[in-house]
């Protein structure tokens, strides 16, 4: 049975459950209500609604909810040393904060760096905070997405792994507590969204890919 929540949220619900019980059993109405409201916004932070994303090989979706913070188009990257782009996206604590897998592809490198714990607007976090990358192996070429901690977020998790053949809206990871997220592109690509714009994992296009045409009319 799919439950409306990532897994990873019982072990804090199923104590705070527990514990407004007893404190209802016990006659302490005033601390089970203040408990059961906690519960309520840990089911609603690790909330994992259904998405449906667009039909496409050329359209590239957001990897998370959130609103758009940053467009680097002169972004380095080790996959295009030919320039690649950067679209970053800040989660508050109000968005969902499971992460979806931009474009169908392959996974062929996750990497996980310790560092610091900067608030997540700061464009620093995105180089100095501690994060995890996963880099696909894509029909446009490689395409990463950067999970990154913030001020708050203190646990990164990535579901996915090498060697992994993944589908566009697929279930990536989560990070707990407030984060950003970076989406790394080939430079070839068109953005399709602006700086302020609130997107959601799965859905949102961020890009397409522009396809060249060939002499004899054909697309490539």
């Amino acid at each position: 049975m799919r439950l409306p929540f990532a897994r990873e949220a019982i072990p804090f619900a199923l104590p705070l459950a527990l514990l407004a019980l007893l404190f209802f059993a016990i006659c302490w109405g005033k601390s089970g209500w203040i408990t059961l409201a906690i519960l309520f916004f840990v089911l609603y932070f690790f909330r994992d609604p259904i998405r449906v994303s667009p039909v496409g090989d050329d359209l590239i979706v957001s990897p998370a909810d959130g609103k758009v913070c940053k467009i680097d188009t002169a972004y380095e990257s080790p996959d295009h040393p030919e320039g690649s782009i950067c679209i970053s996206i800040f989660l508050s604590i109000f968005n969902v904060h499971i992460q979806r897998v931009p474009l169908s592809g392959k996974v062929v490198r996750k990497h996980y760096n310790k560092g610091k714990f900067l608030a997540a607007w700061d464009h620093k976090a995105s180089l100095d905070n501690e994060q995890c990358i996963v880099a696909l192996d894509t029909k446009v070429g490689k395409v990463a997405v950067k999970q990154i901690a913030g001020l708050i977020a203190r646990r990164i998790i990535t579901w996915i792994n090498p060697g992994d053949e993944v589908q566009k809206g697929d279930r990536l990871g989560l990070i707990r507590f407030g984060s950003r997220v970076d989406l790394i592109l080939p430079g070839s690509v068109k953005i399709n969204c602006e700086v302020g714009d609130v997107v959601k994992g799965g859905e949102s296009i961020m890009a397409k890919v522009e396809h060249k045409v060939k002499g004899d009319g054909n697309t490539e």
